[in-house]
């Protein structure tokens, strides 16, 4: 069983940075693959970064390549988003997931096979 708990969500002007984290309870953390989601008003969830056991494979989509970065600490059963250079579009819901490991490229990718959630924080960029 894991329990997660997001932060670092707030207001920001477009071109500023955030750095959310996930606080994970639970004694086998470094087994699972962490990943986040994000949701705006009336869209679907949708994923946005996800990494592996190790931290050795990440995986994007393709609109916060090379502005958004995803890690773990195992040691502190936590996991992290950079997020720079916001953009409005980047406003949403952002959710922390985790699921057991290891997964394939297209699971990780899809929000249905996750068993586990955090709560959510709010991100909003200013234009």
């Amino acid at each position: 069983q894991v329990q997660l708990a997001e932060s670092g969500g707030g207001l920001v002007q477009a071109g500023g940075s955030l750095r959310l984290s996930c606080a994970a309870s639970g004694r086998t953390f470094s087994r699972y693959v962490m990943s986040w989601f994000r949701q705006a008003p009336g869209k679907e969830r949708e994923f946005v970064a996800a990494i592996s056991w190790s931290g050795g494979s990440t995986y994007y989509r393709d609109s916060v390549k090379g502005r958004f970065t995803i890690s773990r600490d195992n040691a502190k059963n936590t996991a992290y988003l950079q997020m720079n250079s916001l953009k409005p579009e980047d406003t949403a819901v952002y959710y922390c997931a985790a699921q057991f490991g290891p997964l394939s490229e297209v699971v990780i990718r899809t929000t249905d096979n996750y068993g586990y959630w955090g709560q959510g924080t709010q991100v909003t960029v200013a234009s």
